[in-house]
């Protein structure tokens, strides 16, 4: 008896070297790239009691320690990213992971503050400089689908700090300090042989930018909404991640509770994160950055009002499933808005500022929930996020709704 031949195509997935197995295949290489990078910031972030602990270092050290690495990695993202627009995105991934994984080694093995903070520093300066690169490559692999694939390297990026914790709290008892450190550049590492094999469209030298850096982009209304779109979100980051644990710990909640809040927030955002960015694309990511923001402004709000940590906890719920779909808006709003040969030079801009708007937004909610308490701490967040929201809706104008990249023309225009 002779079986009938399937005709090719049919009811197979596409070829293996078709441009959608490529696309998905590069998203995925450095979305796991993007997760290590995360992770060594995670598990550094989780270890500062080990190295108080082990190495007698005092906690105002260590707070400059973490300061240090948000500070070298606004340099690289606004004075080296924009380096990835002229030819160079893959060199800058290659040269940040070799930073990465040196400041990994000696944060493995330095015991006194000076090295930790130079350890710091170099992973700070190799993220910087290879996270923006990372997002030009892939908007420009697959523009089409630019809203999924930020949404993936955002989902990338939490999954990766949420399981830092985990790592250390698996190595560091029967191996050591430098084991989780250790473990983490190993895989980075692993990566380059597959990042090697990757295509990645480097621009042509006539197509490279005029000027070096990205500041001169802050003169489109539409960019720079975007930048106030993202400030927004840091602003909202940097107070929650700030007061979370001090304020439940104050309204004597269990200390599982607390912990687990942080984690149930990071798991929405790693299992929508690619959904939301689909839907800002199709929607506008101004209108659904907006519409999230505003959402999360109120819910930080409430944290203020509610009278205990569990209420805070049943809340935060709902707030991080709002932000897992809406928080890639303005990573999808920048690729929306700026030129394409300016991706690396636009993603690293907002990336520094953001960092120091997150950096900045967890040192004030400190000193007001210490001076004026938990309710005036979150409603000036609150009050701050709605006025950055406002204040990009006027930059975007009649591109607050816009779906595609025509929105770009837009960035012709100065401030």
């Amino acid at each position: 008896m002779t079986g009938r031949r399937t005709p090719p195509g049919v009811g197979r997935g596409p070829p293996v070297d078709s441009p959608v197995v490529q696309h998905r295949r590069l998203v995925l290489t450095f979305g796991v790239l993007s997760a290590l990078f995360s992770s060594g910031y995670g598990v550094m972030f989780t270890m500062l009691d080990d190295f108080r602990d082990a190495y007698g270092i005092a906690a105002s050290a260590l707070g400059l320690v973490v300061a240090a690495g948000f500070f070298s990695s606004f340099f690289a993202q606004v004075f080296i990213a924009p380096l990835a627009d002229r030819g160079h995105a893959r060199q800058l991934v290659y040269l940040g992971m070799l930073f990465n994984v040196g400041g990994l080694v000696a944060m493995a093995f330095g015991t006194n503050v000076v090295v930790l903070m130079l350890a710091r520093v170099i992973m700070g300066i190799g993220a910087g400089m290879a996270l923006p690169a990372i997002r030009r490559i892939v908007i420009l692999a697959d523009p089409d689908n630019l809203g999924n694939n930020i949404g993936r390297l955002l989902a990338a990026d939490v999954a990766g700090f949420a399981v830092g914790p985990a790592v250390s709290a698996v190595l560091v008892g029967p191996f050591g300090i430098a084991a989780p450190f250790l473990v983490i550049a190993v895989a980075t590492v692993a990566c380059l042989p597959v990042i090697i094999r990757v295509k990645v469209n480097e621009s042509a030298a006539a197509n490279h930018p005029q000027t070096r850096f990205a500041f001169d982009l802050l003169r489109s209304r539409p960019y720079l909404g975007t930048i106030l779109l993202g400030s927004a979100a840091y602003l909202m980051f940097g107070t929650f991640d700030a007061l979370w644990v001090l304020v439940l710990s104050d309204l004597h909640t269990n200390e599982v509770i607390a912990n687990l809040g942080i984690t149930l927030f990071a798991v929405p955002l790693m299992l929508l994160g690619s959904f939301g960015g689909r839907l800002a694309q199709r929607i506008g990511p101004f209108r659904l950055g907006s519409i999230g923001l505003m959402f999360g402004a109120g819910f930080m709000f409430t944290y203020g009002q509610l009278p205990s940590g569990i209420a805070m906890f049943c809340v935060s719920i709902f707030h991080a499933i709002q932000d897992g779909m809406t928080v890639a808006s303005a990573g999808v709003a920048v690729g929306m808005v700026a030129p394409i040969d300016r991706q690396a030079g636009a993603q690293g801009l907002m990336g520094g500022v953001q960092t120091l708007v997150g950096g900045v937004a967890a040192i004030t909610a400190g000193a007001l929930y210490q001076h004026a308490g938990r309710a005036t701490a979150y409603t000036v967040c609150a009050v701050a996020m709605t006025i950055l929201v406002a204040a990009s809706l006027a930059c975007a104008g009649r591109g607050w709704s816009a779906t595609s990249h025509q929105v770009s023309a837009a960035v012709a225009t100065p401030a």
